[in-house]
């Protein structure tokens, strides 16, 4: 890329309830950014976000690349990672979606890329840039001493009778279940304080339900419980600690337009300074594996 403007202009790809809720709002109002158009599988939908917020729209994804510094994701994961690559290799630094994809190989090729192309990549594990949780991550963890972790993350996305949500019409988490869109939540938050996972057990329970115990580095475990099957007065997200400085619980958190303003914060500074993030492209590779490990332990279980 030849860009010579000191704005930094970053595309968007995606048009799904995530990307006009989230992405396209974040990016618009960003003051770090020009929000310079979008990309999406739907060119229908790519127009009604790019009309609500003043950006171009882009019948190819390579013209968005040659056009942009920087490009956002809100796509299915394995429609997301070939993306990536080839936004990388035009030189655009990659602020993903989580997971970045749901096979092993495809989530290192993306990390690869990255590195190969020497940009800069964020991917949005919501809790780890939320200001609440971000800041709990970061106490916790410069604390030390913990014994144990608890992560539960129970929805009622797929649940007979319960209230209808958009994200239940995603074809990819409906295959994939909670386990994919909300075990890398989990993940984040138990990494981010209790450091590497260095062994995993996956149980199924109940529906999609996974039961997942987490050995950590720092000689911590943890345990993780993911659904989208629970019934809807079970719903509801909680991390909680134990260890020497007693019992931690982690706080609720705002809205995720401010995360991800924060994450477009993180990309930026990541690209100034050539200082890889935590939650790398490399970092969301690691989760992946940790989900297929998991995925096929619990297709063992299920008898699949």
């Amino acid at each position: 890329m030849t860009h010579t403007a000191s704005t930094p202009r970053i595309g968007l790809l995606g048009t799904g309830p995530w990307a006009a809720a989230t992405h396209a709002p974040a990016l618009a109002r960003h003051p770090g950014v020009a929000f310079a158009g979008v990309w999406g599988r739907r060119p229908e939908a790519a127009a009604v976000i790019a009309r609500e917020h003043g950006v171009a729209v882009y019948e190819d994804a390579d013209a968005l690349f040659a056009d942009c510094d920087a490009v956002a994701f809100a796509l299915p994961p394995d429609v997301q990672a070939p993306l990536a690559v080839r936004a990388a290799a035009a030189g655009c630094q990659l602020l993903l979606d989580k997971p970045v994809a749901t096979t092993v190989a495809g989530a290192h090729e993306v990390a690869d890329a990255a590195e190969r192309a020497g940009v800069a990549s964020v991917v949005f594990f919501t809790l780890r840039f939320a200001e609440e949780t971000a800041a709990w991550v970061a106490r916790q963890a410069a604390a030390g001493g913990w014994f144990t972790g608890h992560a539960r993350w129970y929805g009622s996305l797929f649940t007979p009778g319960a209230e209808r949500s958009p994200y239940a019409a995603s074809p990819w988490r409906g295959d994939k279940g909670a386990l994919w869109d909300v075990g890398p939540h989990a993940l984040a938050v138990l990494t981010g304080v209790l450091g590497e996972v260095t062994g995993l057990t996956a149980a199924a329970g109940p529906g999609d339900t996974a039961h997942l115990v987490l050995r950590h580095a720092s000689g911590a475990s943890s345990t993780a419980d993911l659904s989208f099957t629970a019934p809807p007065a079970a719903a509801g997200v909680e991390v909680s600690l134990l260890g020497e400085a007693g019992h931690e619980v982690m706080p609720g958190w705002g809205g995720a337009l401010d995360a991800f303003a924060s994450a477009i914060d993180a990309l930026l500074e990541a690209a100034r300074t050539g200082v890889p993030h935590p939650c790398d492209a490399r970092f969301g590779a690691r989760v992946t594996e940790l989900l297929a490990d998991a995925e096929a332990q619990l297709g063992r279980g299920r008898g699949r």
